[in-house]
């Protein structure tokens, strides 16, 4: 019934195997992609024919993950799998980055990927599998389709590159870099690193594309047993047509190209496109969409060779040259950090707020549940490229934009041990032309420092572009939109003047050569330095918490002691937090966090939660309340929660004859333990005002003090001293001072 056919290879050590022709026969191109216990279904469906009028690549890549895969039932009320999660969305468009460039030009025909994960194995992770899957479905298929992607993944441990680490190695990686290309060129990159070099990024890549040649290999043998016949293609439109475009207006456009502000630049070029379209299509000898795309060739063939033999760019920048840049903290009084970021004609609002370890989102995958306690929103409201559009949910460049700057940000900050705060940052774009996304990883950077977190380091960003013509090339730094839409590359480059901490890089033509990444990398690097120049002309380094933040305090405690602390059923830890208005957290290693507005709040907590996590010794002095007043004596409470017993000789040097007498209810005495009896607390009262009250800590006490807070004054001195890591050369720089600044009391 079946004709199965399959091939499989040795990668890394573990057999990858690729099938098809068993399930899902009526798609253009299915693969099972099986390696150890992760199986993935890939599937490829492109509609026979163009809808009318068409002139974009209608590509749509849904990668999913199911529960059963990891043997787990859908929590929710419905119970089954809802929308994409951020996950699944980030690793669609890492499966349609690298294929989508490799696709006829004149292929306009609907088609859809769908990447299943039917079975779940932590050694291997089921997103570079997708993209293989993806790929090889594609080629069996027969719609144009024009090369073979591979991908994999890099790891850094103890120095030295990992292939496919899995999920536990990569917690203790430097380095998580996805590689996608063919056979002779990388197609995208996207990675997360720990101030690692230039150079050593660079290797990873080498290393990452050296490593996936098997792979290629393995999916041309498939389709070779598997390929069904190609489909034909047609061309956009007769070269005629583009020679006549280029005649009437290549000096019109080059005059367009050479205004500089984006929204005028674009209604000239516009009015060039239409009178165009109005001339060509009257006698019905063209279509508009033929003329729109020859045009778009004249447009690009224009501005290329303006910036290969002129030198010269679109806004007369040279080839280096970053735009103007400003710089302002502290916008918004009321946010516990904020900044403002413009980049030529790009601008980012940046917010920052802390909060506690109950405001840490809860992300439930197939890996499993895990907290995360850094945050950022990238928001891109139509106003900022002068359009008006319905508000929708967040759309999948905007996940993309935003985990690209969380990545490049998170290498920076603190341990939870240093600054147990959770972060989170929201930027939105106020206005576009070209790295939105880097605007909002140097914003972000200003923002979290404004707001007193103690980053590791200030955090840059730069979008690198290149021109390409046969073996001339040029490299452009900080690229606007039209250098990106008509360009050969969009190469995003983030970290410190000391390293590089996420990279992101979408090739859109065959033969791009490892020297000009590294050409383009090391022109990033002094973008970078120049940007940092930049920022500390507004923020020098890390402030003081804002009064506006919760303070928290955090300290170890017995294990024994946390179902004290709890109480049944919670009571005990609710009583507290209703009474002092603090919020607790308590992990099971016995680590209190402890998060208050206002230290009067935290203290009482503080102190409430030390009280039953002491254990009183012999001797020890505390204060307390009479609680009961007895005729052989009074029990007293102490410690919150403790009660002991004064025996009436106890009470006073001298002999009295009652207790009441001496004592009230409610009367507030210090008292000193000095035994037990079968389990009771014996208390005395004598000789016990003339010594030191105890001051006892729980034991394996490892106190995190509170940060500092600020003053409405402090925030307007923090635009001065910008020595501390302004330089002429940032590398030489702010480091040393910002580890040595004290963000705790």
């Amino acid at each position: 019934m079946f004709n199965e056919i399959k091939k499989h290879t040795i990668w890394n050590g573990v057999t990858l195997e690729l099938s098809t022709g068993k399930i899902a026969r009526q798609a253009d191109g299915a693969v099972m992609v099986k390696m150890g216990n992760t199986v993935i279904q890939c599937t490829a469906v492109s509609a026979k024919t163009a809808n009318p009028g068409m002139n974009f690549f209608p590509l749509t890549v849904n990668y999913q993950e199911k529960s059963h895969a990891a043997g787990k039932i859908p929590g929710g009320f419905f119970k089954r799998e809802g929308r994409g999660s951020e996950k699944e969305v980030l690793v669609s468009r890492l499966i349609d980055r690298p294929i989508r460039p490799l696709f006829h030009a004149g292929f306009f025909n609907e088609t859809q990927i769908l990447c299943t994960v039917h079975s779940f194995d932590p050694s291997h992770n089921p997103d570079i599998l997708a993209l293989i899957g993806a790929s090889a479905a594609l080629a069996i298929s027969g719609v144009p389709y024009l090369d073979i992607v591979a991908a994999s993944r890099v790891g850094m441990i103890d120095g030295k590159f990992v292939l496919n680490p899995t999920f536990e190695e990569i917690k203790d990686s430097k380095l998580d870099l996805i590689v996608a290309g063919t056979k002779d060129s990388v197609m995208m990159v996207e990675s997360e690193a720990d101030f690692l070099t230039e150079q050593q990024m660079l290797d990873a890549v080498k290393f990452g594309h050296d490593a996936f040649q098997p792979v290629i290999k393995l999916i041309e043998e498939l389709k070779a047993a598997a390929g069904k016949p190609a489909w034909k293609t047609t061309e956009l439109f007769p070269i005629v047509l583009k020679d006549e475009l280029r005649k009437l207006t290549k000096d019109d456009i080059t005059k367009a190209f050479a205004i500089k502000t984006k929204q005028e630049r674009y209604a000239a070029i516009e009015e060039i496109s239409s009178n165009m379209i109005e001339r060509f299509t009257a006698d019905q000898q063209y279509t508009e969409m033929q003329v729109d795309f020859a045009l778009s060739e004249v447009k690009a063939e224009v501005l290329r060779a303006n910036t290969l033999e002129k030198k010269v760019r679109i806004d007369g920048r040279l080839a280096d040259e970053i735009r103007q840049i400003e710089c302002e903290i502290s916008l918004f009084p009321g946010t516990h950090g904020s900044a403002l970021f413009t980049r030529g004609e790009t601008q980012a609002i940046v917010t920052t707020t802390l909060g506690t370890g109950q405001d840490e989102q809860i992300i439930d995958c197939i890996e499993g549940e895990y907290k995360e306690g850094f945050l950022l929103n990238y928001l891109f409201p139509p106003y900022s490229v002068g359009e008006a559009s319905p508000l929708r949910g967040p759309s999948r460049r905007e996940i993309g934009h935003g985990k690209l700057a969380w990545r490049a940000l998170k290498r920076a900050l603190p341990t939870k041990a240093d600054f147990p705060y959770t972060v989170r940052v929201v930027s939105e774009i106020s206005e576009s032309n070209g790295s939105s996304s880097m605007a909002t990883v140097c914003g972000g950077s200003m923002a979290m420092m404004d707001a007193g977190v103690p980053m590791k380091a200030p955090i840059s960003g730069i979008a690198m572009g290149l021109i390409k013509e046969g073996d001339q090339f040029i490299v452009l730094s900080d690229i606007i939109a039209d250098e990106d839409h008509l360009g050969d590359m969009d190469f995003k480059v983030a970290g410190s003047s000391d390293g590089v901490t996420a990279l992101q890089m979408d090739i859109k033509v065959a033969g791009i050569t490892f020297e000009i990444m590294e050409k383009a990398l090391d022109q990033a690097k002094h973008g970078r330095v120049h940007i940092l120049n930049k920022m500390a002309n507004a923020i020098t380094s890390n402030s003081s918490i804002s009064s506006n933040a919760p303070v928290i305090e955090s300290f170890m405690v017995p294990k024994d002691k946390i179902r004290e602390i709890i109480g049944q059923g919670g009571k005990v830890i609710r009583e507290i937090c209703d009474t002092t208005g603090a919020k607790i957290d308590i992990t099971d290693d016995g680590l209190v966090s402890v998060s208050a507005v206002g230290r009067e709040k935290l203290e009482a907590a503080v102190h409430r939660v030390k009280e039953i996590a002491i254990d009183p010794e012999i001797g020890d002095i505390f204060e307390g309340t009479v609680v009961k007043i007895l005729e052989a004596g009074a029990f007293v409470n102490y410690l919150g929660s403790r009660d002991g017993f004064v025996h009436i000789s106890e009470i006073a040097q001298e002999r009295i004859e009652s207790v009441a007498g001496a004592l009230t209810e409610g009367q507030k005495v210090r008292v000193k333990l000095i035994g037990f009896d079968r389990g009771k607390a014996k208390l005395t009262i004598k000789n016990v005002d003339s010594e030191v009250p105890a001051q006892k800590e729980p034991r394996s006490d490892k106190e995190v003090r509170a940060p500092r807070t600020e003053s409405k004054d402090d925030k307007s001195e923090k635009r001065d001293g910008a020595k501390k890591w302004k330089s002429k050369n940032v590398e030489s720089a702010p480091e040393a001072d910002i580890k040595e600044r004290k963000y705790f009391n």
